[in-house]
């Protein structure tokens, strides 16, 4: 799948370029596609020397969380789900306490912990992999789960708003909770279809019912603050349970008498080894990915998708916010661009700024993830995880531009 996929950037932005030239007289769109050749390597190499660092940091403090027996303990606690949702995997296997402290710091917006947990959770189900260039049903639920970006706090869309001179940066925090809901539920149910999990397990069912009481009483308790203490308590609470996470591993491993100082360092050098081996496979996507736009084919999308919808009738005041959505699963640094563009040009709380927002906190950088997390352990063959990955993006898309015209509309 990823052959075709990478070959058929290259291809569609081939065409795309070809008609510029020919029909539209316009040569200049290979030098502009070159450029975004060499701009996209460039890119990559930055993003290692950032992914260097935040992998290191990160693998060091879970390697005193396991030599405390934290990840085990976790492993133990949510066995009775896993086993249903991932059966290949034994009981009680580290990859369980990693993949639950990844999603949590995912929910809770902290990307920086959740890439290097998650990277570890990969490498422990790999482990398992009887066929290493092939992704596993578990690697395959892991990694649609984690690229359909559950978000509760999503400071960074507040901060982009601060910046862009928003009177209510957290305006779009309901909206983003519903839609990145949405995302994620469409990625289990996708998935679970294809692997045929049974869902209606009273475990199972057991589990998702209290997640969904969590949180339909957390959005209640946060629809009831005002919109300043809802921003403070945002920013207050993610940096706060990072920093009582760090801290919650190294007094319990002191308590347990692990050395803390030499197991941080076991676990860096580790963090240092899977980092080093992820250029290859972030210059290959991010490279095809900046073809593709420089070619014009996303611009001729939107086009055809503008037309469509005016042809039937209906609005299409929601197409001003669709480039954010359709880079967001290839490049996150470009979708961020394209939203505080779209907030630039149409004004921050404007209908298209703020659809723009909420797609971007509930979609994620799908071919990214994909591309770090099967890359760092060396699978070739994603199977139907793309596929997947993308129904639940483009569920989030959907919910998104159904939210807002709820919200704003």
């Amino acid at each position: 799948m990823l052959n075709i996929l990478w070959l058929g950037f290259f291809l569609i932005a081939a065409i795309s370029a070809s008609w510029r030239w020919l029909m539209m007289s316009d040569p200049t769109v290979f030098a502009l596609m070159i450029e975004s050749l060499f701009a996209m390597a460039k890119l990559s190499v930055e993003v290692m020397l950032v992914m260097f660092g935040t992998l290191t940091l990160w693998l060091g403090f879970l390697r005193i969380a396991e030599r405390a027996g934290i990840v085990e303990s976790l492993a133990r606690l949510l066995t009775p789900l896993f086993t249903r949702l991932m059966p290949d995997v034994p009981a009680g296997h580290p990859a369980l306490g990693l993949i639950t402290l990844n999603f949590t710091a995912n929910a809770l917006g902290l990307d920086n912990a959740a890439t290097p947990i998650g990277l570890k959770a990969m490498r422990a189900l790999q482990e398992l992999n009887p066929m290493p260039l092939f992704a596993t049903n578990a690697q395959i639920l892991f990694l649609v789960l984690n690229a359909s970006s559950l978000t509760l706090l999503p400071v960074s869309i507040f901060m982009y708003r601060l910046q862009q001179g928003a009177a209510d940066p957290t305006l779009v925090f309901l909206p983003i909770l519903l839609a990145t809901s949405a995302s994620t539920l469409t990625g289990l149910l996708v998935v679970a279809a294809v692997q045929r999990l049974k869902l209606w397990d009273p475990v199972v069912m057991a589990w998702l019912g209290s997640v969904a009481i969590v949180l339909i009483s957390l959005m209640t308790l946060l629809a009831t603050l005002s919109t300043a203490m809802l921003a403070v308590v945002s920013s207050l609470v993610g940096n706060l349970l990072l920093f009582g996470l760090i801290l919650f591993f190294l007094v319990a491993a002191t308590l347990r008498r692990v050395p803390v100082y030499e197991a941080f360092i076991e676990g860096a050098k580790e963090g240092y080894e899977v980092a080093k081996n992820l250029l290859p496979y972030l210059v290959a996507m991010l490279c095809a990915v900046g073809v593709f736009r420089a070619s014009g084919a996303l611009d001729s999308v939107l086009s055809g998708v503008r037309w469509l919808v005016e042809s039937i009738g209906w609005d299409s005041r929601f197409v001003d916010a669709l480039p954010t959505a359709m880079v967001k699963p290839f490049s996150g640094s470009a979708a961020r661009a394209l939203l505080i563009e779209t907030m630039s040009n149409k004004g921050v709380d404007s209908f298209a700024a703020l659809l723009a927002a909420t797609m971007q906190g509930s979609t994620e950088t799908t071919f990214y993830v994909l591309a770090v997390y099967f890359g760092a352990v060396g699978i070739q063959r994603a199977r139907y995880a793309v596929a997947c990955a993308l129904a639940a993006d483009l569920a989030g898309v959907l919910a998104s531009i159904a939210v807002c015209y709820w919200f704003f509309g």
